[in-house]
């Protein structure tokens, strides 16, 4: 293929296919302005009321735009920024119950200032909450977007299709997948490395319930992997770090892997035999 004929050919395909989708750099910004306007300080950004009722029309008005580069219709953008934003002071409410858990069950937490803009787990569930809202409003493409903004800063992939909870608590955090069906309850802490994914990834199943539940209080310790769509974990449960779990337990369980660990002297010879001449 000659290089002009290339450019032509690259130049329609883009136009086919990039009609409504959104601006990654612009998005990305959007997502960021709109977490620092809900948790970071207002010093040396706004001294009154009116200055914050400004910066949040500016907020308003950037995800506007955002939204018109994706839907292409002015009444629709309307009537989905006026929803997501009457929606907003409920997810910020949810937001501080996670951050609250956070200090409260994390010794190494200090502040609840910390952790907005210290802990990854927070942020991550920050982008989570926001691109499930945007996928339960039916906009196409922008959620998954925004969870892949939040993925690739802290490590955390959390489909924007999963149910979560309140008070969920993400523990260092690295490592975390948590797949498009999986339902998770109320009062959850996962730690590093955890996978709710499913047992296959056949296209064929793609509109059934794949990846498991996780009901309310249970805890999931680091590098444990719970697979399947009919797997569910009752309610105050314990899950122990690499386990590999495929069915489903009573609530009130302790599952653990149980691996044997055999400590010996480095020595080739025991200790009494060692000698010098």
């Amino acid at each position: 293929m000659q290089e002009k004929e290339f450019i032509q050919k690259l130049f329609q395909q883009n136009r086919k296919h990039f009609q409504g989708f959104p601006n990654k750099l612009f998005a990305e910004a959007v997502l960021n302005d709109l977490f620092h306007f809900l948790f970071t300080p207002y010093e040396n950004k706004f001294d009154t009321e009116e200055e914050v009722a400004y910066g949040y029309a500016d907020i308003r008005k950037n995800f506007s735009a955002l939204l018109n580069d994706i839907l292409k219709d002015k009444e629709a953008v309307k009537r989905h920024c006026l929803e997501f934003f009457s929606k907003l002071p409920f997810l910020y409410e949810q937001l501080l119950l996670d951050a609250n858990v956070v200090l409260q069950f994390d010794p190494a937490a200090k502040s609840i200032e910390e952790v907005f803009v210290a802990y990854p787990g927070f942020y991550a569930i920050v982008v989570y909450r926001i691109a499930h809202q945007l996928l339960l409003q039916d906009i196409k493409v922008l959620p998954r977007l925004l969870s892949e903004c939040g993925h690739s800063k802290t490590g955390i992939d959390i489909h924007p299709g999963a149910a979560i909870g309140h008070s969920f608590f993400i523990d260092h955090g690295t490592g975390i997948v948590i797949g498009e069906t999986a339902i998770i309850g109320n009062d959850v802490k996962i730690y590093q490395g955890v996978t709710l994914g499913a047992m296959n990834v056949s296209k064929a199943n793609a509109h059934t319930k794949r990846h498991p539940t996780i009901q309310d209080g249970v805890i999931i310790y680091s590098g444990a992997t719970i697979l399947g769509g009919e797997t569910v974990v009752g309610r105050d449960s314990i899950i122990g770090g690499n386990v590999w779990l495929t069915h489903s337990v009573p609530p009130h369980s302790v599952v653990y892997h149980q691996s044997e660990v055999t400590v010996r002297d480095n020595n080739p010879l025991p200790e009494g035999l060692n000698f010098v001449i």
